[in-house]
């Protein structure tokens, strides 16, 4: 028999299929968008839908399907797609405010943690009340129009050209060290823009936001992921803004008011400029901080210093020890992980996996016992905990020295939860996290989140050997438990450190880059990879041999002089 015979060349089938993540198949026209094949899947109860994932590509639902396709539905309650949602609603607004306010200058500076950015307006007064209802109702508008957002591909040079006649400095100076001789834009109405990454087919998509007031500028506030269609209640603010003034500050100080102003210092050979200035401004700080404590000294019993990952907390503590030392105050560190409970007490998560990030994780009853009989100037045997086997066991002895004060660094710190039985007064509660404030342009920022994945991609490299994709998988987690943890209570801290450094990302590309070329294309992990290499692009590389060894940025790059700091031992 000629096997041949069972084959033939035919005329394609007028119908395509996408084969669904859970087994269903939709089956619809050729040429059909992602988005006329998965509004079928509307009515289901799911939420929003904003992207998709094609045959393990990140796309979007504008794509069309001219062949049988592996489909994954991208929805709001997705880091991808929220992150699809925000940076489209962001187009809306400056589309907006530049249809209201066309000699003004709007900018998206940073987060807020209940949803939403913070925004200052240039070149004029603050927008007022009436002002403000006036944008919100002109975004609505725009809304209710459901107009396309396009996707155009231009050269380099016609971007820079358009982007000059419209006054944005910031915009060229970034352009201009791009090593593509491309751009792609998105289009509005007539107005165009680079947004880092992917946007919902239409305006139709942006329902969920508002406007609100905030000192000399506003939020735009949009939904978490956990409830995609509903905004939460606004949270307190205050002090995290005074971080990110303060930040501001720092960068004007500087000169550099974006990454291309970063890059243009860095092509210019003033890169050891801006490292010593920056690690001076995080040095200052951290006096500051030491000053505050020594004010207080006779009242403050236990520090305690909480962050989410890859803030630096530990250099930093070890920094702030320094400086305590230097005015005579000594501090005795002791580590929160070695009161773990037990592992057969330890909580599960909703997915039956050992949840070490639950306050209940963590012995509170004996690790407030001890810390009262250490201020005490009782002897005290400490726990040790092993990780191995999930016991608790029988640690060093400690005594403590009249006028010591313990400093507590862990994930729980700032919960009022954890040490109920200690009055306020007598604990200083220190927030340390990476809020950088430097953003690629007016309109798109960099995510403190990015920064600090990406600091733990290098570190996890090289201390712990764990790969990039590695990495990215557990950062899910890590999320979540920061979220449920941490970020709750920041407001509850007497000072917040700011770990952001101007020039890290700059330096920490080239040890970063050839960690995520390795996620292999087959991962889930590789959407992600490939999302940080496409920011990192943006950034002029900056030699690491320059940075300090005490800088709080060589915890994740490696050769920190504190790695092994220990003035501490009794």
């Amino acid at each position: 028999m000629n096997r041949r015979e069972n084959y033939k060349f035919v005329e394609p089938k007028k119908d395509v299929e996408i084969h669904l993540s859970n087994g269903k198949v939709i089956s619809g026209p050729r040429g059909s968008t992602l988005e006329e094949f998965l509004g079928l899947l509307e009515e289901r109860g799911l939420p929003p839908i904003v992207g998709a994932v094609v045959n393990g590509k990140l796309t979007e639902l504008s794509y069309s399907v001219e062949m049988d396709v592996e489909v994954h539905p991208i929805t709001m309650e997705s880091a991808d797609g929220m992150r699809f949602y925000r940076r489209s609603l962001i187009f809306l607004l400056e589309t907006a405010f530049s249809d209201l306010f066309p000699d003004a200058i709007l900018t998206v500076d940073h987060s807020v943690t209940s949803g939403g950015y913070f925004c200052q307006v240039y070149r004029r007064s603050p927008l007022s009340d009436e002002e403000l209802g006036q944008l919100e109702d002109r975004m609505r508008e725009l809304v209710s129009a459901n107009i396309p957002f396009e996707r155009l591909q231009i050269s380099l040079e016609e971007g820079i050209e358009y982007f000059r006649k419209l006054g944005y400095n910031d915009k060229v100076r970034l352009l201009a060290h791009r090593k593509k001789d491309y751009l792609t834009l998105y289009k509005l109405g007539e107005r165009m823009d680079y947004h880092h990454g992917y946007m919902v087919p239409s305006t139709g998509y942006l329902k969920w936001f508002d406007l609100v007031p905030m000192e000399d500028g506003f939020l735009i506030r949009y939904p978490r992921r956990k409830n995609p269609t509903i905004l939460q209640p606004l949270s307190k603010y205050s002090s995290l803004l005074n971080v990110f003034k303060r930040y501001g500050g720092w960068l004007h100080r500087l000169g550099i008011d974006s990454v291309g102003a970063l890059n243009d210092s860095i092509a210019q050979g003033h890169s050891r400029k801006l490292i010593l200035v920056s690690e001076a401004l995080h040095e200052q700080r951290i006096t500051e901080i030491a000053a505050q404590i020594e004010e207080k000294s006779a009242e403050i019993d236990v520090i305690l210093i909480a962050g989410p990952s890859s803030s630096g907390k530990t250099t930093f503590s070890k920094r702030l020890t320094i400086q305590l030392l230097a005015r005579g105050i000594n501090p005795f560190p002791l580590e929160m992980d070695k009161y773990f409970v037990d592992r057969d007490n330890t909580p599960k998560d909703e997915n039956g996996e050992w949840d070490f990030e639950a306050l209940e994780a963590v012995n509170r009853k004996k690790l407030s016992s001890d810390l009262l009989k250490l201020i005490k100037g009782e002897e005290v045997q400490l726990p040790k905990y092993d990780f191995q086997t999930g016991t608790s066991g029988k640690g060093e002895i400690v005594h403590l020295r009249p006028g010591q004060i313990i400093i507590v660094e862990g994930i729980h710190g700032l919960n009022p939860n954890l040490l109920p039985e200690f009055p306020q007064s007598s604990t200083f509660r220190i927030y340390v996290s990476a809020l950088t404030q430097l953003n690629l342009d007016r309109h798109n920022r960099v995510s403190t989140t990015d920064t600090r994945l990406i600091r733990r991609i290098v570190r996890d490299s090289w201390e712990r050997g764990y790969s990039a994709m590695d990495t990215i998988n557990r950062w899910e987690s890590v999320r979540r438990g920061e979220k449920e943890n941490i970020f709750p209570f920041q407001d509850y801290a007497d000072v917040m450190f700011n770990s952001a450094l101007v020039y890290e990302l700059a330096a920490l590309k080239p040890l970063a880059e050839p960690l995520l070329r390795q996620v292999p294309h087959s991962s889930l992990a590789h959407i992600e990879a490939k999302r940080l290499l496409a920011f990192l692009e943006w950034f002029l590389p900056l030699e690491i041999e320059m940075i300090p060894d005490n800088s709080i940025l060589r915890e994740f790059i490696g050769n920190s002089i504190l790695k092994d700091f220990n003035l501490w031992e009794q």
